[in-house]
């Protein structure tokens, strides 16, 4: 080992490792610190070539240049300060530490315990000091030029009110799909076949379970289980190495592309409010090492991080540096990667001071004051398990947010449940008790019934209870309340009634998720039926619990959920930003909104007031202040009947017009067809009505 070349001074800015065509500026930030040794690395990553002293500091920034480093050169941080864990600060020099603004690291942890900056083990725990080199157990980071030629690549800048969000898993995906490279990633979603099956259902953006660089749990490789999610970021601009198949960064931004030329936007889902390092008896692998105590929200007692997140560590935003951190790496991923918006996991943590969570924090201002991320998508998960974690519809104009609620009421509302008429009505018009406020708009909810996290649609149609055993932990982990129904018979079944019955069920939350104000979001495989075999938290299984079974699709339903999805876009009352609240339109003096009962007459308080009440029914129209040039059709009649069979009587038609049926989840190969004056509506069924002139 070596101590040169000879660094120069360098610069401040930009954080991370540059190259800028005859050489490297490595700049870092640690605000406690001592001394800040760069580590150089052969092109193997097994030997330790020089560590280099970085020879100047401005501010809390420690920086220096060298000549002559080329992308592809494999490198890492030593910091030098106190190890005083009573007081906040764990710096051992003897961990090799990953840059937090590396652009693509060499792999993964390999698990030992020389990767703690305690002695585990040691009587003393957390405060004992472990002078092990940790190096040869630590991934490397890479130096890169992440230029790449775009060519005439133009985003699609798809309105939310207009879009069809598609969450999946990048492996889960494409692991299985037909035709797809067998080891999945990047390039395999960007196959041709994978974006005509995107394109054919009508999905407008992808939003990919977490990419950025994480770790295997210790506890998970001890099982022989893996970190199947992604959800232990370490690397907050590096793609996760297991997705780069060529260890190219291009594989991503090619995905982009070519996504982008289909027409499909990329949302990432991302996790800044804790980090792979987990509570204090965790690994040294980054942060940690670089300056705990900046990095993380400590407790009174410094020695212990502050829990918001339920994964052992907050990261820090109130310190500007990390807050500053969080920002450029997400105009990384919008300017350099491509990518199209965002989905904040556990987002109330970004928005906790010390007063709790403030819809005013400093990182929903630096959103949205900043002119990259302020015009990309911004989806908050509007939640955590700190004190007053749970703050759905509290969050600042441009976020729309996870509504967990849609999920909940519409999965009670079919199971058939009392007193969920309201509640659905709620749902299908935007939920606006949790978002009509602060100039929101309708598609500030996005409506799911389903998500990764939980059963599959399938699933929620065939267990009720889950089953996790594949997970190690005997059965208790997952959610406990999933408002789901087997219809007497828990798992696959071969009785035809109630195979029938759950597709039937099916049909009908599809229906209902996509004919609702709001912007809509389908999980992966549940357009052609996937089964997870009842396991609600698959975030382990990166085997066939987890990726799409694509060999088992059920035609039948990818056929009604891509003429769903049309529909949908067909007709803008179904995507409107404004909220539909009864009132009176300026352009014809109707109302935009009508409850009806099945007899035909309106709703009264005593009807909404009924438990057993198992029909809701909404004649919607472009909402009240909707612009004339937006009134491009006159009304839409859905009804959502959970009960027994009924005939429904329908309102009166204007003159020279008819209602005529579109959608029947009873009958969902039917074409469309004059609905006359009543209509014989199936038990168990969505049933939708367009008004049309009657000469068409």
């Amino acid at each position: 080992m070596t101590n040169s070349p000879s660094p120069g001074p360098g610069r401040a800015l930009p954080l991370g490792a540059t190259f800028d065509g005859a050489g490297v500026n490595f700049a870092v930030f640690s605000q406690n610190a001592t001394r800040m040794t760069l580590c150089l690395f052969s092109d193997d990553g097994r030997t330790e070539t020089a560590r280099i002293p970085l020879p100047e500091r401005d501010g809390d920034v420690w920086h220096g240049y060298l000549s002559g480093i080329r992308p592809g050169q494999l490198y890492g941080y030593r910091a030098e300060g106190p190890y005083a864990p009573e007081e906040g600060h764990r710096f051992n020099p003897n961990k090799l530490l990953i840059d937090p603004y590396a652009k693509r690291l060499t792999g993964h942890p390999a698990w030992h315990d020389a990767l703690y900056g305690y002695t585990v083990g040691h009587k003393n725990a957390d405060l004992s000091f472990d002078t092990r080199d940790s190096a040869r157990f630590m991934p490397k980071c890479v130096v890169e030029d992440p230029c790449f030629d775009w060519g005439r690549s133009r985003r699609p800048e798809t309105e939310l009110h207009d879009s069809i969000i598609y969450e999946a898993h990048v492996t889960g995906l494409t692991r299985r799909f037909p035709g797809a490279a067998p080891e999945g990633g990047f390039l395999a979603l960007a196959s041709d076949r994978m974006l005509d099956h995107l394109t054919g259902l009508g999905i407008t953006a992808v939003e990919l379970l977490p990419v950025h660089a994480f770790i295997n749990d210790r506890f998970l490789v001890d099982k022989g289980l893996t970190n199947y999610w992604g959800y232990q970021s370490i690397g907050f601009f590096a793609p996760d190495p297991r997705y780069l198949h060529k260890d190219r960064l291009w594989e991503f931004q090619y995905m982009v592309a070519r996504l982008h030329a289909a027409g499909i936007e990329v949302i990432l889902d991302v996790v800044y409010n804790h980090s792979g390092e987990g509570d204090e008896t965790g690994p040294t692998l980054c942060f940690r090492g670089l300056d705990n105590a900046a990095y993380y929200r400590l407790a009174d007692n410094p020695r212990h991080c502050i829990n918001d997140t339920g994964t052992g560590n907050t990261m820090n935003m109130s310190h500007p540096m990390v807050l500053r951190m969080v920002t450029d790496s997400l105009r990384y991923w919008v300017e350099t990667m491509g990518v199209d918006g965002f989905r904040f996991d556990l987002c109330a943590t970004l928005g906790r001071t010390d007063r709790g969570f403030d819809p005013g924090a400093a990182f929903f201002d630096a959103l949205r004051q900043d002119p990259v991320l302020a015009g990309v998508k911004l989806i908050a998960e509007p939640w955590d398990i700190g004190p007053g974690g749970y703050q759905l519809g509290a969050f600042p104009p441009p976020f729309a947010e996870w509504n967990d609620q849609f999920r909940d009421d519409v999965r009670r509302y079919w199971r058939g449940e009392d007193g969920l008429a309201p509640s659905l009505a709620s749902r299908i018009t935007g939920s606006a008790m949790q978002f009509d406020h602060s100039g929101r708009p309708a598609t500030s909810s996005v409506n799911l019934v389903t998500a990764h996290d939980g059963y599959t649609l399938a699933d929620v149609t065939m267990y009720e209870e889950r089953h996790n055993e594949a997970n190690g932990e005997d059965n208790r982990d997952g959610h406990g309340a999933n408002h789901s129904d087997n219809f007497g018979v828990e798992g696959p079944t071969d009785d035809a009634d109630i195979a029938a019955a759950r597709a039937q069920r099916r049909r009908n939350m599809l229906a209902t998720l996509l004919l609702s104000q709001g912007t809509p979001m389908l999980l992966a495989g549940d357009e052609f039926g996937n089964s997870q075999g009842g396991n609600n938290n698959a975030y382990c299984q990166d085997n066939d619990i987890g990726w799409l079974d694509w060999d088992n699709a059920d035609d039948a339903l990818a056929d009604f959920t891509r003429r769903l999805i049309a529909f949908r876009r067909a007709h803008p009352i179904l995507r409107q930003k404004r909220f539909l609240h009864s009132r009176e339109r300026v352009v014809d003096g109707i109302e935009d909104l009508f409850w009806w009962r099945e007899d035909g007459a309106e709703m009264e308080d005593g009807d909404w007031e009924d438990p057993g009440r198992r029909l809701v029914c909404a004649e919607m129209r472009m909402a009240s202040g909707t612009p004339p040039y937006a009134q491009r059709e006159e009304a839409l009649l859905v009804a959502f009947n959970a009960g027994d069979a009924l005939t429904l009587t329908l309102p009166d038609p204007p003159d020279g017009f008819a209602w005529i049926r579109h959608i029947d989840t009873a009958t969902p190969g039917a074409g469309p067809a004059p609905a006359g004056a009543a209509i014989e509506m199936a038990a168990a069924s969505v049933l939708v009505c367009v008004l049309e002139r009657a000469d068409d």
